[in-house]
This record gives structure tokens, sequence and C-alpha cells, in this order.
């Protein structure tokens, strides 16, 4: 195990009709909110008109950027930054997904920065500070809300890159179930894969001694499992909701990975293809994780073997570790397939024909991976296989 230094400042407000908390928390940032949110399902769901009524009983003037989307937009944060420039707003507020924060974060420190908020995703410039902001989660998914990373997409240029800074963690979270009640049977399989594979990610790494942090990510991970299916047979369940929407949290806030960095290759193997495609994010990770284990099997076949029999559950009398290694990642594919997650490229409707642009964008910065690095041909290699 690393030596690490742990600190998250996110103030995390859980479970139900806590949205009241919004009359505590924003006044302690200033009277000027921006807030962002996505397609309008928030309209629809009537937690827009409940969110403006609490910020306009304590008084603030509320700005607004619609319009954010599934795989959020250089453009679309540049709108915000202007906002925030031109009305002095003092305090940000993300209701919707990831997508809409991680929006919110890039709006956040370009409103703090001199340049074009591009440059802080492609790291020309650091994100020194940023204005405070808060969130209302209404998908769980991405973690996003409880971490300080954001993934931003360059439409124009097909580039989509993860970047981050420790001024963009939120102030608070507000995380209620119910809020997550209307979040349609696809979008969820999507977030459910989602939070799945930062487990992996955090997982698939070369440390010893992180046996703690394995059983937490076992642990997770059987969690989601067991939730998952009964959570799809009965989308308004409360419990269910509420269970996968702490487990997308706990999953990418930093708990679980401490004294130790995962792999994260197969992500960035995903926002290329996403860049690309603008498929979403959780089912290009359905497609692509189990053919980046089955290539990287051989680095370290006894973490394969672990994952395969403490959470699912092959027996490996009689078997080579990278046997039954390989048996649980059929059986992952296996229960991925079975709550209606896409299982190759072709159900987007992708060829073989852009292999080489989404590998371009794969290797913008070199080889990539902590637990096994992949070179050009080891990226084709994944692709190829996911077709």
């Amino acid at each position: 195990m690393q030596n690490f230094t742990f600190k998250n400042p996110t103030k995390l407000i859980f479970g139900k009709d806590q949205l009241e908390q919004l009359k505590a928390e924003v006044p302690r940032f200033g009277k000027k909110v921006l807030l962002v949110y996505g397609g309008g399902s928030i309209k629809r769901t009537g937690l827009y008109d409940k969110v403006v009524n609490l910020l306009k009983e304590i008084g603030t003037e509320v700005f607004e950027l619609s319009g954010v989307e599934p795989n959020p937009r250089i453009t679309t944060a540049r709108k915000g930054v202007e906002i925030c420039k031109q009305e002095g707003i003092e305090f940000l507020l993300a209701v919707g997904g990831g997508s809409v924060i991680d929006c919110t974060k890039l709006i956040a420190a370009g409103a703090k920065y001199d340049g074009d908020a591009w440059d802080l995703v492609t790291k020309k410039a650091f994100a020194k500070e940023a204005l405070p902001f808060g969130t209302v989660l209404t998908l769980a998914a991405t973690g996003s809300e409880m971490n300080s990373g954001s993934v931003i997409t360059n439409w124009e240029t097909n580039e989509k890159y993860g970047w981050g800074s420790p001024a963009t963690f939120p102030q608070f979270s507000i995380l209620d179930p119910v809020h997550t009640y209307s979040v349609p049977k696809n979008q969820t399989i999507y977030g459910i894969v989602d939070m799945m594979s930062h487990v992996f990610e955090h997982y698939f790494h070369l440390e010893e001694h992180t046996d703690f942090q394995d059983r937490m990510c076992e642990g997770l991970l059987l969690t989601v499992m067991e939730t998952a299916p009964k959570l799809l047979e009965d989308l308004e369940n409360y419990e269910h909701r509420a269970t996968i929407l702490y487990c997308g949290t706990m999953a990418l806030n930093g708990m679980v990975n401490m004294g130790y960095n995962g792999d994260w290759a197969t992500h960035n193997l995903e926002h290329a293809v996403s860049a690309v495609y603008d498929i979403p994010h959780g089912g290009g990770l359905a497609i692509l994780f189990p053919h980046w284990m089955e290539h990287n099997l051989g680095v370290k076949p006894e973490r394969f073997k672990k994952l395969a029999e403490r959470v699912f559950g092959v027996n490996p009398e009689g078997k080579t570790a990278e046997e039954a290694g390989l048996e649980g990642i059929q059986k992952l594919r296996e229960f991925w397939n079975s709550i209606g997650a896409p299982s190759r490229l072709a159900d987007y409707d992708i060829d073989g024909s852009k292999l080489d642009v989404m590998a371009d964008r794969a290797m913008v910065n070199g080889e990539f991976g902590r637990f096994a690095k992949l070179d050009r041909e080891d990226v084709l290699a994944i692709y190829r296989a996911s077709l």
C-alpha cells in the first residue's frame, strides 16, 4: 500500500425530503446563483419549480443555463462561463446527473480563469480556484457529486477528456433517491454499469497489501449486482434507488481506493469512442471493459481469479488462475447482458471504419493505463474485439 493523504470536502446530504437544505446551504456562498441543468426533465418532474421556489425564499437572484448535453460540451460550458463573468455569479447549483455536474465544474473553474476553459480540460492550464457550487443529484452513475473530476467533450474536434482540480469539489451535494425515480430504465442500466466500472478501474492495480480496499470494492460490486435486477423490475422502489444511489457515490469519492492508484485505461478507451460517435458512456463501458479484461488477463492472473471467486462465485478448483479469471469475465458479461446493457459496438451501428480515428484520440497523450500499459496496437486490438 502506498502512503496517502485523504481529504474529501464535499458535504453529503442524503435521504428523502432533503431538498429543503438548500435554504441553509446556499446563503453561505452568495446571492447571485447560476442554476445549471440539462434537457428539461427536471421541469417535467416538478423538481425545477421546487428548487427555484426554495432559492427565491432565501432571496437569491437566479440565472439559468439549460441544455447541458449527456456528453457535456465545451461550447455549453463556455456559455456558462460568460454568464458568470457578465453577471457576477457567486454560486452555481447543478441540478441533474453527472453530465450537468461535470459541466458545472468547468464553468466554476472557467469563471476564475482568464483564458479559454478548454485550456483547463487539455491541461494547458491548471484550475487553481473556482466559484463555489453545489449539486442536487438526479441520476446514480458517475460519482461526480462527491469528487473533483469532470469529463468534457469538444465535438468540433472530436475530443473528450477527463480533468480535475482540488478546487472543483462540490461544496455540498443533496441526494434524495426520490429524485431518481423518473430515470428511465436504459439510463438506470448505464448508471449501474458506470459505477461498477469505476470499481473495476480501482480494483485492477499493482500494489500489494490492499486487503481492506479489495473487500470494500468487492462488497460494493456484490451490493450493486444484488440490487440492480430488483430495481430494474421496480424503478420507483425507494430502498433500491437509495442503495444504488449511495453505491454510485461511494464508487468514486476516494473512499475505496486510498493507498493505491487504479488503472483507468478503459475509461480512456471509451472517451475516445464517444468523442467520435457520441454514444452513452455506460453503454460504451459495458462493451469495452470485458474485452480490456481479456486482453490483460495475463498481466496478473491472480487478480482476475480473486475477482472471479469473490464477486462472481467462480469455483477455482482444478482451474488455472487464467481459466478462473476468464470464467469471471464471462460472468460479468452475462450479468451486464442480463440487465440489458449492450455487448458490441455494432449495437450502436459502429463498424471498423473509424478505428484509427478512435485510436488517435485514445493515444493523444501516449501509452496509458497503470495496471497494464496500452500502446496503439493494444488499443486497436481491444476495439476490434469489441466490434
